[in-house]
């Protein structure tokens, strides 16, 4: 029987709740405080908490922050009266399984926890099958460009975040140590927008020089400058209706970060040496293995800049925070290997 703790100061709330959970199935446990249910977490095990967003000495958010300390497995659903997409980015940014908004819908309730425990036991019966060998029951997760995700809470959670905000348009920076996958998890985003029929560009930024950036990246007319020897598109104009993946985004020139900000701005461009405008339907999505907050703070980046393309934000952990994994990618690539 799979045990769910309420955590709710709203004590006629956690009885129905509590009563309404036992007539479906399930054990449960009630906390009045976040500090209580937190001693209960350490004490008991729980396959799923429950907890209300705003409690008398914490909030939803801190809670679950520190019940994933305790155990990353637990499954976390916040309920909240404040229902927005922000609330939900931060909930499963920092590892809740969704969120489901006051008054309370029976029917919307058990849907939630039912498709919450659905997905924990489809990824026990992967790890199942990686670690019994059968391909038949195999369901690990390749895309096109065949790429396997793992099964570690963390991946989840990090693939929980892209498929939170990949029907956005929303601009994303993906933070992450060198090797971690960011043009994956960008190009991951692309395919699950509507923009997948439209190119995805792939930038380093790294690579390109102060000089040649802005023709780069917008183009130039022929004779704008000396090399110039024909027109040339850039790489907004040839991501014209899909997504731009600027990598390294912190080692962009400031006079060229300056012209970025006024096309996202403006949502148009020139190709250098034109005075014609050129319309970008682009979506951005940046990366960096360095803090861009901190490197406005030190004056290398610029702070509008850096407003505009965080409006969602994903941080791909390391293989070494993420163990769990290390199997199932040690097995995939061996088999891979062997075939070639």
């Amino acid at each position: 029987m799979k045990k769910i703790l309420i955590i709710d100061d709203d004590l006629d709330m956690c009885k129905l709740l509590s009563h309404y959970l036992q007539r479906k199935g399930f054990e449960t446990d009630i906390a009045h405080t976040g500090s209580k249910g937190l001693a209960k977490v350490k004490d008991g095990a729980f396959d799923m908490i429950l907890c209300d967003f705003r409690l008398g000495d914490m909030n939803g958010k801190e809670v679950l922050q520190e019940i994933k300390k305790i155990n990353s497995a637990i499954i976390v659903i916040i309920i909240t009266g404040y229902s927005d997409v922000k609330m939900a980015v931060e909930i499963i940014r920092h590892g809740g399984f969704d969120y489901i908004t006051k008054p309370l819908i029976p029917e919307e309730v058990m849907n939630v926890i039912h498709r919450a425990f659905e997905e924990l036991d489809e990824i026990k019966e992967l790890k199942q099958d990686f670690t019994n060998n059968t391909k038949a029951k195999s369901k690990e997760s390749i895309s096109k460009d065949q790429f396997l995700v793992g099964t570690s809470p963390r991946t989840v959670e990090l693939y929980k975040q892209v498929d939170l905000v990949a029907p956005t348009d929303y601009s994303v920076i993906i933070y992450g140590e060198s090797g971690t996958g960011k043009e994956v998890i960008a190009k991951t985003i692309h395919q699950k927008s509507n923009r997948n029929k439209n190119p995805f560009l792939p930038v380093d930024c790294g690579t390109l020089s102060r000089e040649l950036a802005a023709s780069e990246l917008f183009g130039h007319v022929k004779g704008s400058f000396t090399g110039a020897f024909a027109d040339k598109e850039g790489y907004f104009e040839a991501a014209n209706g899909g997504t731009l993946f600027l990598d390294e985004i912190a080692n962009l020139p400031i006079d060229v970060q300056t012209t970025l900000l006024r096309v996202i701005q403006e949502r148009k461009f020139k190709r250098v040496g034109s005075n014609k405008d050129i319309i970008a339907d682009v979506r951005i999505i940046v990366a960096s293995n360095e803090n861009l907050r901190e490197a406005c703070q030190k004056g290398k980046f610029r702070e509008d800049l850096y407003h505009r393309f965080n409006e969602f934000s994903i941080s791909i952990p390391p293989l070494r925070e993420r163990k769990d994994d290390i199997k199932l990618f040690a097995d995939f690539f061996l088999k891979k290997y062997r075939k070639s």
